[in-house]
């Protein structure tokens, strides 16, 4: 029974332990706003697609810099935006969840032709969502 109750706190304590601070924790500035530059919602545009991100009342910092007020940006391609428990972990990173823990403001990507849907949102030093997320609207551009 000892054992068992070690492990569940483990578990518990796990997604702290390894970013430093407990999930969904990074408070974000009141009003704090991200949003797309280019392209615009309903455009269309060839492949690769180039992709600006705007930042308000926050500033850009690198994954792993620990400073108030900052984040960095990940893009959400051809997915809905994270929900529920979700946003207490770190955003994945996959083919849908595209991070720039660099701290970039731009990229182009390479998308097949057809209809796709776009989505900022932006991540603290250890790539979780702030509370509450700062995310943009989502965004439908056609590639042709």
């Amino acid at each position: 029974m000892r054992f068992a109750s070690i492990l569940a706190l483990s578990f518990a304590l796990a997604p702290a332990l390894a970013g430093g601070a407990l999930a969904g924790e990074t408070p974000a500035p009141e009003g704090a706003e991200v949003y797309f530059i280019a392209p615009e919602d309903g455009a269309t545009v060839s492949s690769p697609v180039t992709v600006q991100f705007g930042l308000k009342g926050m500033g850009v910092a690198p994954a792993g810099i620990d400073k108030d007020h900052t984040g960095h940006h990940h893009l959400l391609v051809d997915t809905p935006m994270l929900e529920g428990e979700a946003l207490d972990y770190s955003i994945p990173a996959d083919e849908n969840h595209v991070h720039f823990g660099g701290g970039q403001t731009e990229t182009k990507i390479e998308l097949e032709p057809g209809t796709h849907t776009l989505q900022l949102l932006l991540g603290d030093m250890n790539h979780i969502p702030h509370n509450p997320p700062v995310a943009s609207e989502q965004i439908t551009i056609t590639v042709e």
